[in-house]
């Protein structure tokens, strides 16, 4: 097997993939932080892919501060779509096959059925905008791409949603969470486990793939969930959207349906809840 290359390798997917690929064994892969691997550098981009001539290239770098990106549309799409552009450029040219990650804000989630990937995208705000001009600037450098549309990421690496409540809830007595909101929570764990199956089975799948955990939840019956499994006593009342307003825009359905993913693939995708508890437990110690 070939090198792999992880681009934004310090953040919490990074971390993620690098703690399931030190699990498995999986060989040849190097992870580059921001600074060891810009994607906005085209120049430092070619010496990378010159010095390892890599068979697989990950994307995890994002902008991804969701309402900082209504105030920084040019910088979120200098990263979201420009660095990928640079990086499905040097993979048309090298063979690599570039594995980037997605999101569920390039819907509008304005429905209620789960979303397929040839689904309409009709993204609210510049983060969704931006990373779905990412999507759409990959087939015209390379036709060896998967693209993974993700959702409600977490883990016990970095900043996120559970860990952020597990604090709120150390910290208050009680604590109003969005009910009209739904989706599926995702293990980056899970995710990570993902995009290694593709690697080590050297898949030629290539296409759009969906991919979360299974179920889905409101963010008000996550953090209940969260609670009840690490017997965090603080109280957890509903509220609407309306009742914390947000300079973006964010999608009140966005369930994704993951049938292809499991059907070409071959993949079975654990639940939200066995995974949550699973991250819990982790976190514990």
């Amino acid at each position: 097997m070939g090198n792999t290359l992880i681009f934004g390798a310090a953040g919490q997917l990074g971390q993620c993939l690098a703690a399931v690929a030190a699990q498995r064994n999986t060989p040849n892969i190097i992870f580059l932080s921001e600074v060891e691997g810009n994607i906005l550098d085209p120049d430092g981009l070619a010496r990378l892919f010159a010095a390892h001539r890599p068979a697989y290239v990950v994307n995890c770098a994002a902008y991804t501060a969701v309402d900082k990106a209504e105030d920084e549309p040019d910088l979120a799409r200098r990263i979201n779509r420009d660095g990928v552009a640079n990086l499905a450029r040097l993979c048309g040219e090298y063979g690599s096959v570039l594995i980037q990650i997605s999101t569920d804000f390039v819907f509008a989630g304005t429905g209620n059925a789960p979303l397929l990937e040839t689904d309409a995208t009709a993204p609210g705000s510049v983060y969704g905008r931006t990373k779905l001009e990412g999507e759409q600037v990959i087939a015209a450098h390379t036709g060896r791409f998967f693209i993974l549309r993700t959702s409600w990421l977490y883990s016990e690496y970095a900043g996120n949603f559970v860990k952020t409540m597990l604090r709120l809830g150390r910290e208050r007595d009680e604590l109003r969470v969005i009910w009209d909101q739904v989706g599926t929570p995702t293990y980056a764990i899970d995710l990570a486990g993902c995009i290694l199956h593709i690697i080590e089975n050297q898949s030629a799948a290539f296409g759009l793939y969906h991919y979360s955990n299974e179920g889905l939840t409101s963010w008000y019956d996550f953090t209940t969930a969260i609670f009840e499994l690490s017997a965090t006593p603080a109280r957890v009342l509903p509220i609407r959207s309306s009742e914390y307003p947000t300079k973006a825009t964010r999608p009140a359905f966005s369930v994704l349906d993951k049938t292809k993913v499991k059907t070409q693939l071959g993949l079975a995708i654990p639940h939200w809840r066995a995974s949550l508890q699973v991250c819990l437990q982790r976190l514990a110690g």
